[in-house]
């Protein structure tokens, strides 16, 4: 059958590839990094030795992170989904994730330190995304930053 493909999510960063992957995985069951490639000697893209990428996997899922320079940047186009487990997850997540330089968005969607948007989603508040008070939720959603699953509770039984 030959060589299984390996298909990973490719971080683009100008020079922060590893603390970025460090961070991560730091914040997920199930993360480590796997693999640093360093830049060889004669590469015009990197000093010799410097970070070029690293491979990590994080709750389970394969990642790339590369020191690409700064022709790139991560957007909002392109975001890591996590759904918790209750609203202590959702909390201990959201929090580290805006600390030191992160900022909040809308619905659970944020930007960290490195630049990089999440969605932290606790798994109630998509059960009731979509239930049958789906539409009393949404309103109440469209107003959160970080998702409180108690006012999204009381947005469904009609408070």
């Amino acid at each position: 059958m030959g060589d299984r493909v390996m298909v990973r999510t490719c971080l683009w960063f100008n020079d922060q590839a590893l603390p970025a992957a460090e961070f991560y995985c730091r914040l997920l069951p199930e993360s480590g990094v796997e693999r640093i490639e360093r830049y060889p000697e004669g590469h015009e893209m990197g000093t010799p030795g410097s970070i070029a990428a690293v491979e990590f996997r994080l709750g389970g899922a394969p990642y790339l992170a590369i020191n690409g320079g700064p022709h790139f940047t991560l957007s909002e186009a392109v975001s890591i989904f996590v759904l918790t487990q209750d609203q202590a997850e959702t909390d201990r997540l959201w929090d580290a994730l805006t600390a030191g330089g992160g900022t909040e968005s809308q619905c659970g969607w944020l930007k960290d330190r490195y630049g990089l948007s999440w969605q932290i989603v606790p798994k109630r508040a998509q059960q009731l995304m979509y239930g049958p008070e789906a539409v009393q939720v949404w309103k109440a959603l469209m107003a959160m930053k970080k998702i409180d699953i108690a006012a999204l509770e009381a947005a469904a039984a009609g408070h």
